[in-house]
């Protein structure tokens, strides 16, 4: 199988898709922002050929691109794993008459507004929402259904620029911070624990999964240094109702938005009102879930994604033998490392479950809080058992300390 794969050098982690891919057999052919000589032996050694472009968001860059491809080879896929590359690629694949997720489809996981009429017509339950291009819109959406309310880009990735409004005059005061959007997507906010479920589908049938809990809920983790967020990726969701019916959710989402053969990323809520659909990625994960699922459940999930993709089927059962998870641990303060402490108290407690751990050296800049989870240090554990798990990132939380200056 001959797969144009889109961005195949950065961020890093693009280099692991195409490492899965070469690896299950199919002939790789990159396109990419950088030389070729940027490449580096190894990755070079993976790919088949190589076509550089200005802009891979740029559709005529990328269609001549892959029409350079087509005429060498015949094309199976053209994939693509970043956010923001998702409606070039779908255009252009729909454009060269290549298998794999539609514009509608990819339309569909952007445009949150969009998205969820779409799931509610399909009867699945989601916070009231609409796009509103004028304050006089979100004014009258908000004495509709009342705060608080959620403001976030139409297309936009994660918590990206989302905003909470508790009233009136915030809602007003925030609209002014989105004056470089056309149009922005709001949405009731909905109470309850947030959670992402996560699927590689073939043909538009789950065939591996997992469910993963944030601690705190994403908002409150962006907002507070002193937050060590964490999220934990369960190995009890065969045993649990709750589990059965976010599988059952996740199932009728994917159908109803019309996704194949591909990774999805979707979030939920569950609260006072039951469970609740968030929005959904027709991609893989961010921030090292995927790490954190191999590391659980004894496979390479980016090999099981490859192997779906080439052979239309996953290769490896999920053990489900551990529970998986990360804490952010923040600086003190902006600024440049200093150094740590309780690094060795942790390792004495708990270093056999380990994963692995990123600690920068004293001397490298910060980034800011609202930079993610994986932006300063981070530590990786796994346990049999979740509640373990839980604890012991609990603890490297309250003991590790960043020290900035």
């Amino acid at each position: 199988m001959n797969v144009i794969f889109v961005e195949p050098f950065f961020p890093n982690n693009q280099r692991r898709f195409v490492a899965a891919l070469a690896g299950v057999g199919a002939n790789v052919i990159g396109v990419g922002e950088y030389g070729e000589h940027d490449l580096g032996d190894e990755l070079r050694g993976q790919l088949s050929a190589y076509y550089r472009v200005g802009n891979v968001t740029d559709e005529g860059q990328l269609n001549a691109a892959v029409e350079w491809a087509q005429s060498h080879v015949w094309v199976d896929r053209l994939e693509s794993t970043i956010e923001s590359h998702q409606m070039t690629a779908a255009r252009v694949r729909e454009a060269r008459h290549i298998p794999g997720t539609s514009v509608r489809t990819t339309w569909l996981c952007r445009d949150k507004p969009s998205m969820k009429e779409a799931l509610r017509a399909a009867g699945v339950p989601t916070a009231a929402s609409t796009a509103v291009e004028t304050v006089d819109a979100a004014v009258a959406f908000a004495n509709e259904v009342g705060f608080p309310l959620i403001l976030k880009p139409r297309a936009g990735a994660g918590a990206l620029d989302t905003t909470r409004v508790d009233s009136m005059d915030e809602l007003r005061g925030a609209l002014v911070n989105f004056g470089s959007y056309d149009s922005i997507a709001i949405e009731e906010f909905v109470e309850g624990h947030e959670g992402f479920y996560d699927t590689i589908a073939i043909d538009g049938r789950v065939s591996q999964d997992w469910v993963t809990h944030y601690y705190p809920n994403v908002l409150e983790a962006m907002r507070h240094r002193w937050i060590s967020p964490q999220f934990v990726t369960t190995n009890r969701i065969g045993d649990s109702p709750f589990y059965a019916e976010v599988r059952e959710m996740g199932a009728r989402v994917i159908e109803a938005l019309g996704i194949g053969t591909s990774a999805t990323h979707m979030e939920w809520f569950y609260g006072p009102k039951g469970l609740r659909f968030s929005e959904i990625g027709c991609r893989p994960p961010g921030v090292g879930a995927w790490d954190l699922y191999s590391a659980a459940n004894d496979v390479d999930v980016y090999r099981e994604w490859a192997h779906a993709i080439v052979h239309g089927t996953t290769e490896r059962p999920l053990s489900r033998a551990y529970s998986a998870g990360i804490v952010a641990l923040r600086p003190s303060q902006d600024g440049r490392i200093t150094g740590y402490s309780g690094v060795d108290e942790i390792q004495q407690r708990h270093g056999e479950w380990v994963i692995d751990a990123h600690l920068p050296e004293p001397g490298t800049g910060t980034q800011p809080v609202e930079a993610g989870y994986m932006a300063n240090a981070w530590v990786r554990m796994r346990h049999p058992d979740y509640d373990t798990v839980r604890g012991m990132l609990d603890d490297v939380g309250r003991t590790v300390k960043v020290w900035a200056g």
